[in-house]
């Protein structure tokens, strides 16, 4: 180690300096000054070239070389050493960490070269006087979009939480939120929109209550949150939908004999069976048990009180006259097989071929006038009295009609035309989407009517199948060739990759309706008393207005243009009825 006068202009730069960030022109002119008037008062650090060079490559100083340079000194005082065997990158490290903190981008930079030299985080940490765990925050950099460094770099950083959520995602969803979020030049960046954007819902493995066993069965890795306390289990996945099928049936195998799992209501709240009473107290021995799974994915559970069944007086009701405690059976609800995401995607599934099917599928006329009628029967659909009330999505239905009038107003039915107006309304009204569109039974009926579970898309992909249950997805391998895996989430590949050449439908997503549902219909459609609602539209048990006439008979220019469409073949069978029952009623789909 020597003390000698160079001219600073000689010196070389080291391209893997420690502090890459340039410092701010305030403190550079405070620099300046000082050596002005009294010189470089620390002189900079400096090592011979390495393979024999006869330079010197600055160690610590490049500052002080660069502002001396701008004072305009011809020599400075420089401290030679003796090339360290890393290129001085611990020294380098070293020496800005102790002057001033690191920005942590170049902080990650030093770390990261020092481990490529092959130092270990342990003996890093124990060189800088920094925890371990610090070290592997740091490290978590390296996950971060280039792009996104470059701005960190400026010195316009995340906080530690938005920081790790960016770090958990891929570059590639970093790279789409990245820009769409990026600020414009000079602008700090909106980090938490960022963070927002790429967060993803964690499921913790301190929260699971099953074990090891399930956890590979539905394929669930663990991911290490190095943001956490050290001293707690901070694993976590984001595979929401495999953590909350291992938790349901870890339920559905450990509920007690007797036991219900039961469902939250929309307050978040367990919904208690019918009847029920919740008991706070301690349990007593004909209480039962309920276990539930919380907005956390967390299980719980509660102790409730069915109420006692009366005892008829007497021994009536028994053969041998003594009267048998009714057992109170609460049957326990297991995972169903498709969950809430998979239903919402069969109705979009459902809907798209309907609309498919209505546009292109050959329907009869008399097919197609009786899926119209159907139609106006949908949960989505409202028929105003004219007593008042809003008449919703009347404009929309409007431009279906305009095509069936001629230049006077007057009905001017082309079967082409009415054709495409009929299959266009249909295709308005019914919907199978889980939404306020939901048409209901309607739709599946015209849809299984006109075949449209051909339109039904492939359903075999990784986006669907992780919708379904373990025995739904086994229940869809048996029907293959491909045998059920060990674990669901192989099964699942299995499937994906098998139905890459083929089409898969779930059964729950066809169109038929459940019997049940057909009857709900039926039910909804009796009424008490048929004559009254004959008498009310005006028509007699024949079809016949109460006036002697047939519906449909007379044209009345007086009416709205809009005012009825026929079914009949001739334009004379298609006409407005002086006693249109359109002036009591207004049609709309919500």
């Amino acid at each position: 180690m020597q003390i000698m006068k160079v001219d600073p202009r000689a010196l070389k730069e080291n391209p893997n300096r420690m502090r890459q960030l340039k410092s701010s022109p305030q403190a550079d002119a405070l620099m300046l000054a000082t050596i002005k008037a009294v010189g470089i008062v620390q002189p900079p650090v400096v090592a011979p070239e390495p393979d024999g060079g006869n330079g010197y490559i600055i160690d610590a100083g490049h500052r002080r070389v660069r502002l001396a340079i701008a004072a305009g000194l011809d020599e400075i005082e420089i401290l030679v050493v003796d090339a360290a065997n890393d290129n001085g990158a611990m020294r380098s490290m070293v020496e800005n960490s102790v002057r001033e903190a690191l920005n942590p981008v170049d902080q990650w930079r030093g770390i990261e070269r020092l481990v490529a030299l092959g130092w270990t985080e342990e003996a890093i940490a124990v060189a800088l006087a920094l925890p371990v765990r610090q070290i592997r925050k740091l490290r978590l950099l390296a996950n971060v979009l280039p792009a996104m460094l470059e701005q960190m770099a400026k010195g316009d950083m995340p906080s530690e939480q938005q920081l790790r959520t960016i770090a958990a995602a891929s570059l590639e969803d970093q790279k789409e939120v990245w820009k769409a979020q990026k600020p414009k030049k000079g602008d700090t960046a909106s980090w938490w929109a960022i963070a927002n954007g790429l967060s993803k819902t964690r499921m913790y493995a301190k929260d699971a209550s099953f074990g090891d066993d399930l956890s590979q069965a539905y394929g669930i890795a663990w991911v290490e949150d190095l943001f956490a306390p050290a001293d707690e289990d901070s694993r976590y996945t984001t595979d929401v939908e495999a953590f909350l099928g291992a938790q349901q049936e870890w339920m559905t195998s450990n509920l007690p004999k007797k036991g219900a799992i039961v469902e939250l209501n929309s307050w978040g709240q367990p919904q208690l069976p019918a009847k029920a009473d919740r008991v706070y107290g301690k349990p007593g021995k004909g209480d039962l048990t309920a276990m539930y799974l919380d907005r956390d994915g967390k299980v719980q559970s509660f102790h409730f009180r069915m109420p006692e069944v009366k005892k008829p007086k007497g021994n009536a009701g028994s053969p041998d006259g003594v009267q048998g405690d009714e057992v109170i059976e609460v049957v326990s609800k297991p995972r169903p097989d498709v969950t809430q995401k998979g239903q919402d995607m069969i109705g979009d599934f459902r809907t798209d071929a309907l609309h498919e099917a209505l546009g292109r599928a050959p329907i009869e006329d008399d097919m197609l006038m009786a899926l119209l009628v159907i139609a106006f029967a949908g949960l989505n659909v409202r028929v105003d009295t004219g007593a008042g009330g809003n008449v919703f999505g009347s404009a929309r239905f409007k431009r279906h009609v305009v095509p069936l009038l001629d230049e006077n107003g007057k009905v001017d039915i082309d079967m082409d035309r009415l054709r495409i107006a009929a299959r266009s309304v249909l295709i308005d009204v019914l919907s199978c989407r889980r939404n306020a569109s939901n048409s209901g039974v309607a739709a599946r009926i015209a849809g299984d009517a006109i075949g449209a579970d051909a339109f039904l898309p492939n359903m075999g992909t990784e986006g669907f199948l992780s919708c379904l249950s373990r025995q739904a997805l086994e229940a869809s391998a048996k029907e293959t060739a491909v045998p059920p895996r060990q674990k669901v989430k192989e099964t699942r590949a299995a499937l994906v990759d098998h139905f890459k050449e083929e089409r898969f439908v779930h059964g729950s997503a066809l169109f038929a309706p459940a019997t049940e549902e057909l009857a709900e219909l039926l039910k909804a459609g009796a009424t008490p008393d048929e004559d009254a609602d004959e008498a009310s539209l005006g028509m007699d048990e024949d079809g016949a207005d109460n006036d002697g006439s047939e519906t449909g008979s007379v044209d009345d220019e007086n009416e709205p243009a809009s005012s009825g469409l026929g079914t009949g073949e001739d334009a004379d069978d298609v006409v407005d009825d002086e006693h249109s029952t359109d002036d009591h009623y207004g049609i709309a789909a919500e």
